[in-house]
């Protein structure tokens, strides 16, 4: 074995490979965080070409005189929630007919059975007296269920839209086609314009005889409680409502275009794309990323997939999923929510690996799906999932430093090659300054450009120098304990065959 070792490291084909290997994978990092740099732009221009014309969206009057404007069922998953009664306030306040909002608080009875010692009552009952606070008018868009037995947040949301709930709310002869089905957190600080947004959107895309919308997916930021928490934490806000703007939200906005493109060109030229459609679904469509709140999907279309998944410990990354499986596309909506961050280190690693977690669920998931239907998307998505998540998620935060000071130093080991040497420099270096720009400046000036269309007025700015610097040069601090998170479940996994994914603990928060 040390003969083998000698060898490789006294050979240049060794060091050659090695060289190459680090500058695709610093390549490849600095590709991405260009992505990045444009996803934030292009959702920044969305959002605020969307709140400038406001004003121009139907006002509750002329949505209810209109036929066809949407009914909407908004559902609260709740487990051990004391400040709920934030966000149902925030919905109920939104501004769209009071008889075509509906919102539902599903609970679960076993909190009822056993409540949180330090909760002044379970959920459900914080619910039922929040109820009775309001004006008649508001208690009769709000209810509350519970599930009866053990589940996740899909078993209540599923328990919520059973026909014994949505037929008192909607009537006997409801029509799932016209009735959207609305999730937020019971942590969401929700825009009071969504509805109005939707509503104008679905009757702009019949105008113009498009396609009709089937799911929404809109811009969450983790802001809601940006005043109670510390640097690092700060910081970490930050981190995770980028990448909300910078991936989530971009993906969506430029799926849409590439898809639209495609069409286009199948239309001109059929025998063309017939002929490299399997290259363009292979090279070029992305996973769609559901959030699990903030999100809209038509009911018939939530129905005709069984409901809200619930096999993994992530229901909404595998809703996003089987939505593009059926080649069903989330369209951006452009209005803000804003929700909680967990406020200590342990909470945000517990977080990211409830999130992995569903990461690894989704696996089985996708390969299911790829077997049933053998497509070059389904082989795509499968492959992207597992490469980009499965694999990256867990290594990331180690393999990019060691192979960013690895290219530099081989850079130097073929300064005779002069082409080598430039790109050996440049592709590391690139990578570190794109890192603080993007990350830790562009990211900042993101969300402060943002800050005007907030639901409630919320200030990020850095107003110290320590604030400044922990900013920029810590950005990768969330990154860190997402990685953490992410360990946490994979030891789990090979010590005892299983992880529970725990929830965020707000109770201790209020």
């Amino acid at each position: 074995m040390d003969a083998v070792w000698a060898w490789l490291w006294g050979t240049s084909a060794f060091w050659l490979v090695l060289f190459w290997v680090a500058f695709l994978v610093n390549a490849r990092a600095v590709f991405k965080l260009a992505l990045d740099w444009k996803g934030m732009l292009t959702t920044c221009r969305f959002v605020e070409a969307a709140y400038r014309h406001l004003a121009a969206l139907p006002d509750e009057a002329a949505l209810e005189r209109d036929p066809a404007a949407p009914v909407f069922v908004h559902l609260v998953p709740a487990w051990q929630e004391p400040a709920i009664a934030t966000t149902l306030r925030t919905l109920l306040a939104s501004r769209y007919p009071h008889a075509r909002l509906h919102v539902v608080v599903a609970t679960r009875e076993d909190e009822e059975r056993a409540p949180h010692p330090e909760m002044a009552a379970p959920t459900a009952e914080l619910v039922r007296r929040f109820r009775e606070s309001l004006p008649p008018w508001q208690q009769k868009m709000l209810s509350v269920v519970a599930l009866p037995g053990p589940g996740r947040k899909a078993h209540q949301l599923n328990w919520a839209l059973r026909p014994e709930v949505l037929r008192p709310l909607l009537g006997e002869a409801y029509d799932p086609a016209r009735v959207w089905v609305g999730v937020s957190d019971a942590d969401s600080i929700p825009d009071p314009h969504t509805y109005r947004w939707i509503a104008w959107d679905l009757a702009a895309a019949r105008a113009r005889g498009e396609a009709e919308r089937l799911a929404y997916q809109g811009v969450t930021l983790s802001l809601a409680n940006f005043e109670r928490l510390d640097h690092r934490a700060r910081v970490c806000a930050i981190q995770q409502s980028s990448i909300f703007i910078r991936v989530s939200i971009a993906r969506l906005i430029n799926e849409r275009r590439r898809v639209a493109w495609f069409r286009r060109l199948r239309a001109r030229a059929p025998r063309l794309g017939r002929a490299v459609r399997p290259l363009f679904e292979l090279g070029f469509r992305r996973s769609q990323i559901c959030l699990g709140h903030h999100q809209f999907v038509r009911l018939d279309t939530l129905q005709a997939l069984g409901g809200f998944p619930a096999a993994g410990a992530t229901e909404d990354s595998t809703l996003g999923l089987a939505l593009g499986a059926r080649g069903i596309l989330l369209a951006p909506l452009p209005l803000l929510e804003l929700v909680d961050l967990p406020e200590t280190r342990e909470g945000m690693i517990r977080q990211n690996a409830r999130w992995y977690k569903g990461v690894l669920d989704d696996v089985g998931f996708l390969w299911r799906t790829w077997r049933r239907a053998p497509t070059a998307f389904n082989l795509a998505q499968l492959a992207r999932h597992v490469g980009n998540k499965v694999v990256e998620w867990p290594i990331a935060a180690c393999v990019y430093p060691v192979l960013g000071f690895l290219g530099w130093h081989l850079a130097y080991r073929f300064a005779y090659h002069p082409a080598w040497f430039v790109l050996g420099v440049t592709a590391p270096t690139l990578s570190l300054a794109l890192t603080v720009w993007v990350g830790g400046i562009l990211t900042q000036q993101t969300i402060e450009r943002l800050t005007p269309w907030f639901p409630r007025p919320v200030s990020v700015a850095r107003t110290t120098l320590r604030q400044k610097l922990w900013g920029t040069f810590r950005c990768q601090t969330y990154w860190l304990l997402a990685t953490r998170g992410a360990w946490r479940v994979l030891w789990a996994l090979a010590r005892a065959g299983r992880f529970e994914a725990a929830k965020t603990d707000r109770v201790l928060r209020a």
